[in-house]
């Protein structure tokens, strides 16, 4: 640094402090700050951000340093980068934006023992006055340096797209050298996780809220597609390793939910619905829905502004993938549902599509009613109902329906979940009936290879009667199926002890004895390459 004559800037400064101004100090290495001038918000940057500072300094007791007011151009750096001095990183990061204050900077901080010579001597405390004047926001989006991400203009709201959803941005993707790789002033529209022109775009969008301009600083190895870009192609035949520069702006997004978890029912959601309540099991709701193939023919019309089509869920009225679909929108919704064969299945419409071919819907859902809540039933209606809920699982699981035979299950165990206002008698009848729920709620879990959730239910069973053998027999199952072999033993052995000629418990354990040895087999190759490696 150049010393100059700036004692009048610190006089300045001293005469402008606020008298409820306190010194106070920063970390444990010395670092004091006097504020002069509050800031106008709350936030103060991160480590990373670009900073922009107008500063005057001076050696404790000695000379004047540089000054940015001076010249009229504010000092520009990333914070917590290793680019100024660590009295400067630690103390900007604790100011707000127009906030200027005074920084007290023992020498461990500054230049230490070396000095900058012929400057600042050795070890020399530094005085600054800084007033930070803004910051853009930069964050390593990877961990890694891979993508940096500077924001140029803050976003709407809080929300994020996710990787199912449908995003429109606008885009400008150029070399080093400035050439233009790609470019879309239009606006293009594509899913997150299919990505467009190069990883580091799809990276970037889900950090990004609706409206926000970024800079993207891009090392090559994000700038390739899968299947790479040819960089020769671009004018000036650049090589392909150059790092990318991307103007990015996050116009709009839809929000696209997988309904299933395996992204064969997916619903793209057209227009954001009231409230929070959704349609459950048993509810009778109205919607407006038109089917299309894959080529767009319409083949089915359901409903309409003046007669909504009027059905009770969980009732097989729609094909499984709608009806999951429906009964996860709010009220006056609009999307578009793309439903796979797999989900198509037991109802006429799949007659109409291929094995690997997929449906269209469009659906709004107008209004849904559920039923009469079970805190409003007398335990007489609690049992009955439920009763009436397992009967109608009974059916569902013998068809194969899983899934509806499973809601059916979760909803006769909740309605009499609570039974404080029980005689004794239907406490007793009550708790047969809730048994008999999970365990047949558990056996639809097991169909539908939801093993965690299988176990879940087996132990609430156990909880309650500890020498269920089908409990235990078809937690032992899950078990299994999660490689969970000692635990899954236990169930076993537990079980046969209960009932030895248990046929069904019999071919489990066989089952168990074969994943043992199929696991001591792999153990023994796996220690035998160790010792291989090792001679």
């Amino acid at each position: 640094m150049a010393t100059t004559s700036l004692k009048s800037h610190f006089e300045t400064a001293t005469e402008t402090k606020p008298p409820s101004s306190v010194e106070r100090e920063i970390g444990k290495q010395g670092l004091r700050k006097q504020i002069l001038r509050k800031g106008t918000s709350w936030q103060t940057p991160l480590l990373g951000d670009e900073v922009q500072v107008h500063f005057s300094g001076h050696i404790d007791g000695g000379a004047c340093l540089a000054s940015s007011r001076d010249t009229g151009t504010p000092f520009c750096f990333k914070l917590g980068q290793g680019e100024v001095i660590k009295g400067w990183d630690e103390g900007v990061a604790t100011m707000k934006k127009g906030e200027r204050a005074i920084f007290f900077i023992p020498s461990v901080l500054a230049y230490g023992e070396a000095g900058s010579p012929p400057v600042i001597p050795s070890n020399s405390s530094l005085v600054f006055d800084i007033e930070l004047l803004s910051w853009s926001a930069i964050r390593d989006i990877t961990g890694d340096g891979g993508i940096l991400k500077k924001i140029i203009k803050e976003g709407e709201g809080w929300a994020t797209p996710r990787d199912n959803d449908e995003v429109l941005v606008k885009y400008e993707a150029r070399l080093q050298n400035g050439a233009l790789v790609s470019e879309s002033n239009e606006g293009v529209e594509f899913r997150v996780f299919d990505g467009h022109l190069c990883p580091a775009i799809s990276k970037a969008v889900k950090t990004m809220r609706r409206g926000e301009k970024a800079e993207l600083a891009v090392k090559f190895s994000y700038g390739i597609e899968n299947d790479g870009y040819e960089a020769t192609n671009i004018e000036g035949a650049v090589s392909s390793f150059s790092n990318l520069t991307i103007q990015l702006e996050l116009l709009s997004w839809k929000s696209v939910v997988d309904i299933t978890g395996d992204q064969k029912v997916l619903k793209k959601i057209k227009k954001a619905g009231q409230g929070f309540d959704r349609p459950n099991e048993g509810s009778l709701v109205k919607v407006i829905y038109i089917g299309r193939l894959e080529d767009g023919a319409v083949f089915e019309t359901k409903g309409t502004n003046e007669e909504p089509f009027e059905f009770t869920t969980l009732e097989e009225n729609v094909n499984e993938g709608l009806e999951r679909a429906i009964m996860t929108m709010k009220k006056e919704e609009q999307a578009t549902v793309t439903i796979s064969a797999e989900y198509l299945c037991g109802h006429e419409v799949s007659e109409l599509v291929s094995a690997d071919s997929v449906l269209y819907y469009e659906v709004t859902l107008i209004d849904f009613t559920k039923e009469k809540p079970f805190w409003k039933m007398d335990s007489h209606e609690k049992i009955e109902a439920c009763e009436r809920k397992k009967h109608d699982g009974n059916l569902l699981f013998r068809a194969g329906k899983y899934w509806r035979a499973s809601k059916k299950y979760e909803k006769a165990a909740k309605i009499i979940e609570f039974h404080h206002s029980f005689t004794d008698d239907e406490k007793h009848q009550a708790n047969g009936l809730r048994l008999s729920c999970y365990l047949n709620n558990a056996a639809c879990k097991l169909k539908l290879e939801d093993y965690s959730e299988t176990s879940s239910l087996c132990t609430k069973v156990l909880e309650l009667e500890p020498l269920n053998v089908k409990a235990l027999y078809r937690r032992s199952q899950a078990y299994l199926k999660t490689s969970e072999l000692e635990k899954a033993e236990a169930d076993i052995k537990r079980a046969l002890t209960i009932d030895p000629n248990n046929r069904d418990v019999k071919l489990v354990y066989m089952e168990l004895k074969e994943n043992q040895r199929e696991y001591a087999k792999y153990q023994a190759e796996i220690f035998g390459s160790m010792l291989s490696k090792m001679g």
